[in-house]
């Protein structure tokens, strides 16, 4: 077929590399001027299967309220009446009770790692670079009630055979040298042996440029995607700045914009942008600095070491669209890696940024067909996890695109498990 991708992130792009490893005949739309320019261009780093877990959690609103009078809160709800927002929030908050949870963390455990499968077989069909590094990741937990909640959580990733164990303080160190000095701020910690880092940006730059050199993939930058034409049961085409393309079927991967995209459709996809945050310094002291990652489980704040680079990553925050910088969002990045590795880098020279993560209220992605529409296709939705989850999501897309079938159970991951929410 000839397909036409709207959006050149990280799931779109790998999407794209799957598709034409199919043989399809691939054309990729983006309106920055090259790949993984916007929530690709800067994320946490992490490729981390066995710390997918939805913030829909039974505990979530108690913490919401007690966040809402912190100076340090992990989760901001900037007020606006945006009745997007409103509708969001309201399932969210539906899907905080035990049974979605984990209906919810055992689908994200799924498509996250065959995901994290589906990268390291492309890793070394393709040789691809991107300052990774295959040495796990360690949540950290501050106080006993972390430790204890951790519990459940290990209890989903024994069901799903994810590899894991617990840490005392003194094992936390032994791992990561650069918290010894801190080791006492923490009652322990849960490490995922399988997680992996790497720069998203790089990855996706460079996987772009393979698919066009070795399959061919078209890529169209700088091009505003308008609109989708459609008759009763097909997409027709899709008008852009430099016009109308057409195809045999569309993948629509526009991240926290694919909504806007499909609303004029009638298709109401819960997607929402949940704004993140993150800081890349220069590191000033190897011996102090992180190793591999982690993730401080009480600011929300994730730390990860990128060649000669630190990236610290997180908080989100409930604005719309907006995308200027707060201060006090910094301020958070600063504070937990300031507490975790002091020194190691320098944060005057932080390079400050942000995106918009496209979030399900059930923290799940939607990848399959577009309801009513034979030719569109949806593969969006991915949270903090659009790295984590892109290979995975690619390769079940380009399986289900070609009539194969697929390697996971993916029927669930469909917007039709919101036809009746």
């Amino acid at each position: 077929m000839k397909v036409i991708v709207l959006g050149a992130g990280v799931v779109g792009v790998t999407a794209a590399w799957y598709l034409a490893r199919e043989g399809h005949e691939v054309t990729v739309i983006d309106r920055q001027p090259a790949a993984a320019m916007e929530t690709s261009f800067a994320n946490a780093g992490q490729i981390s299967p066995g710390f997918s877990s939805p913030w829909a959690e039974p505990a979530l609103p108690l913490k919401v309220l007690r966040w809402m009078v912190g100076p340090h809160a992990p989760i901001v709800v900037r007020p606006r009446f945006d009745l997007a927002m409103m509708r969001w929030l309201e399932q969210l908050l539906a899907n905080c009770n035990a049974h979605d949870y984990d209906i919810n963390k055992s689908r994200m455990l799924r498509i996250a790692t065959y995901s994290r499968d589906c990268l390291d077989t492309l890793r070394r069909d393709t040789g691809i670079t991107y300052d990774d590094e295959q040495r796990g990741l360690i949540q950290l937990f501050r106080t006993q009630k972390q430790v204890d909640a951790a519990a459940r959580d290990m209890k989903l990733l024994d069901l799903a055979g994810v590899a894991h164990e617990f840490l005392s303080p003194d094992d936390i160190a032994r791992h990561e040298p650069g918290l010894m000095e801190n080791r006492h701020l923490f009652q322990g910690g849960l490490r995922l042996p399988g997680d992996e880092s790497g720069d998203c940006h790089m990855f996706t730059a460079r996987l772009a440029q393979k698919a066009e050199e070795e399959l061919g993939v078209t890529f169209h930058y700088e091009t505003n995607i308008e609109a989708l034409d459609a008759s009763a049961t097909d997409i027709l085409g899709v008008r852009t700045s430099m016009g109308r393309m057409t195809a045999d079927a569309y993948v629509v991967s526009m991240g926290s914009y694919s909504p806007l995209l499909l609303r004029p459709l009638g298709i109401k996809l819960p997607v929402y942008p949940t704004k993140g945050y993150s800081l890349t310094l220069p590191v000033t002291d190897p011996a102090r600095a992180p190793v591999s990652t982690v993730n401080d489980a009480t600011h929300k704040v994730s730390v990860t070491r990128l060649g000669e680079r630190i990236r610290i990553g997180g908080t989100a925050e409930l604005t719309g669209y907006n995308l200027r910088l707060s201060r006090d969002r910094r301020e958070l990045l600063e504070l937990s890696f300031s507490e975790l590795f002091g020194a190691s880098g320098d944060l005057s020279q932080g390079a400050y940024w942000t995106g918009l993560r496209p979030s399900t209220p059930d923290g799940t992605p939607v990848i399959g067909p577009a309801g009513r529409f034979a030719n569109l296709w949806l593969n969006t939705g991915h949270g903090t996890l659009g790295w984590t989850m892109a290979c995975g999501s690619g390769r079940v897309l380009a399986d289900r695109m070609s009539n194969k079938p697929t390697e996971i159970p993916c029927l669930d991951l469909s917007i039709d498990r919101y036809a009746t929410a």
